[in-house]
């Protein structure tokens, strides 16, 4: 069971975001992820609760940031809860996408184990609804992926496969690369694995 410290930062002007506190494993069903994330100054910012299904699907997410809370699901699409910090007012939500999306790196990993990319396969496009901090805001975006390349690596632990995709915004155009090994997240745009307790566990 993988656990670990990722720090965030804006990736354009690289002010720093804080930090996510995380754990995550396979389960029988799936794979399931859990994290806290912390300010800069140390003040609990909101946390994380994603489960997907064998197939990479998102069975529950659940998030909190800012006394805003979103609990959603895979279901005719993607389907969402969204309640404001009073809990007077929730709103719900419906999309034809393939899953959720934001800025904890859990969200990286969904993707990959949704897509199940080959290297040098075409790019896959794909539509996510984004959760956007600090309000939870949801936005779709749709994104295309392609993974470049996956290189085994020597470890005191054994070899590790790191896979490298690249990600571009089909809005904007803009692209970016994501490492990732196993179910970890090894370097993204705003995202540094920071320490990790235990190993990746396999990728699919």
């Amino acid at each position: 069971m993988p656990r670990g410290r990722y720090s965030l930062h804006d990736p354009h002007d690289h002010t720093p975001l804080g930090e996510e506190h995380f754990q995550c494993a396979p389960g029988p069903s799936g794979w399931r992820y859990v994290s806290q994330t912390i300010t800069p100054s140390g003040d609990h910012a909101g946390s994380v609760d994603l489960a997907l299904d064998d197939l990479g699907r998102p069975i529950r997410l659940e998030l909190h940031a800012a006394s805003w809370q979103v609990r959603g699901a895979a279901l005719d699409g993607v389907t969402w809860v969204r309640t404001d910090p009073t809990g007077a007012h929730a709103t719900e939500g419906n999309v034809r996408a393939h899953a959720f999306t934001g800025t904890s790196p859990a969200f990286l990993i969904a993707t990959a184990r949704l897509l199940r990319l080959t290297p040098g396969s075409p790019a896959t496009r794909v539509r996510l609804v984004a959760f956007t901090d600090p309000v939870l805001a949801p936005r779709t975006v749709d994104q295309s992926w392609a993974l470049v390349k996956s290189e085994a690596h020597t470890t005191d632990s054994g070899p590790l496969t790191v896979d490298e995709y690249q990600v571009s915004a089909l809005d904007t155009g803009e692209q970016h690369t994501v490492h990732i090994a196993g179910d970890v997240v090894l370097a993204a745009p705003g995202v540094e694995l920071e320490s990790l307790d235990t190993p990746p566990s396999p990728s699919l």
